[in-house]
């Protein structure tokens, strides 16, 4: 009864909490309530799946309550401008994980889901205080009703009406660049993204360097440090190279409804998990999420 909402029930735990093992634990124990209290529910009342996202959403807003928000380091700080600066993990820093899509269930409710995935939306959303998140997500994301979204936070729908303002208005201030949250994936993303993989495994810079908008922007956690613009990215993919040497793996995979590639070193070890947004037939954003443990998130 319960189990075809199980994706769309993770896609939305996880941005509410930008973890996506903690979406599947809080998942788990959605079901769990759900099936516990099955005998006590009302189809007059609600839907089935406005009654399970009441339950995901409130267990959300209580593993939220004082908790550090999920960041991606550009939401930290500004830029660095030293492509050779120390690459020294911040491990105390709870940040924001990929989402692996294939994880997502029914193909056809997949693509619906995919769009508000966005590792862009993702974090800007972990700028919002939880429940006007959850507000949000709930009516611009999951195109609930605001009834049906006062109905899972138990409010009344002026009060939903006044949150979802709130929280636009503190997106558009909080990101540098409000319309690209919705922007959708480029339909020649993969292929941009394959010829990237493949400059990368020649240990080709100049190639590579070519696939890069002007301002491209490139981040690595667990390391606090970004980078900006195209000559430190080139500069900083030679310092790879020189550091690890050619001979480098990659893997399309598909993450937050984007072009995706999981890296394995020279030796054959994971590496990263990288996410690219790609517009204009250019890279303009990659995130390296540089920790082995996601890898089996992607059953890699």
């Amino acid at each position: 009864m319960f189990e075809e909402f199980r994706g769309d029930l993770l896609a939305h735990c996880y941005r509410m909490l930008g973890s996506f093992q903690e979406a599947e634990d809080l998942v788990q124990e959605t079901m769990l309530r759900a099936f516990t209290a099955a005998d006590r529910y009302d189809p007059a009342r609600a839907s089935v799946r406005t009654w399970l996202h009441r339950i995901a959403t409130n267990a959300c807003l209580t593993a939220l309550d004082g908790r550090a928000r999920r960041p991606l380091p550009s939401g930290l700080g500004p830029a660095g401008d030293d492509p050779y600066a120390p690459l020294t993990p911040s491990r105390e820093i709870r940040w924001l994980q990929p989402f692996p899509d294939a994880r997502l269930g029914d193909p056809a409710d997949a693509v619906l889901q995919r769009a508000g995935l966005r590792l862009a939306l993702v974090a800007a959303l972990q700028l919002l205080p939880a429940r006007p998140r959850a507000i949000l997500v709930l009516r611009e994301v999951l195109q609930m009703s605001a009834a049906e979204t006062a109905q899972i936070l138990d409010c009344s729908v002026a009060a939903v009406n006044s949150g979802l303002q709130r929280a636009r208005t503190a997106l558009r201030a909080a990101s540098p660049s409000p319309d690209a949250l919705r922007e959708p994936a480029d339909p020649a993303g993969q292929a941009v993204v394959a010829r990237y993989a493949a400059a990368f495994e020649a240990a080709d810079v100049p190639a590579l360097t070519r696939l890069l908008a002007e301002d491209v922007v490139l981040e690595m956690p667990p390391v606090n440090l970004w980078l900006a613009g195209r000559d430190h990215y080139r500069t900083f993919i030679e310092r790879v190279f020189a550091m690890r040497g050619p001979g480098w793996r990659l893997v399309p995979i598909a993450a937050n409804g984007s072009p995706a590639l999981a890296a394995y070193t020279p030796a054959g070890a994971p590496h990263s998990i990288q996410l690219f947004t790609v517009t204009g037939g250019l890279i303009r954003s990659s995130v390296s999420f540089v920790d082995p443990a996601l890898f089996a998130l992607f059953e890699l």
